[in-house]
């Protein structure tokens, strides 16, 4: 039997906590497929990691907290224009926090 090439999209971890976004309440499996999820994956890591030195430049710039860094570019995504969600854009700032070494801006959830 030949190896054959595995395709890139079988080999992109996925964390729970973003998988978790598409698991409706008392379901088990995501309600779209995995090729979506993973597209939507690699679109929120992608914004929080280029976000990472918008965040710093407005820490610095405004001389406000890193929770109000992370609070205003929350607003700022969950206003629609950045092609994601209201739960999309939670995570985004969730790990945007995580990147930055700050702490996490919704702990209880």
């Amino acid at each position: 039997m030949r190896n054959r090439p595995v395709s890139d999209d079988h080999q992109l971890y996925i964390p729970p906590s973003f998988v978790d976004l598409y698991v409706d309440p008392g379901r088990l499996k995501p309600r779209e497929p995995r090729d979506v999820i993973a597209q939507r994956y690699e679109y929120c890591e992608d914004l929080a990691q280029m976000l990472t030195e918008t965040a710093r430049d407005k820490l610095w710039q405004l001389h406000v907290t890193e929770a109000d860094v992370l609070q205003r570019i929350h607003q700022g995504l969950a206003g629609g224009d950045a092609g994601v969600d209201a739960a999309e854009a939670r995570w985004v700032v969730r790990r945007l926090a995580e990147l930055l070494g700050w702490d996490d801006p919704f702990p209880s959830a």
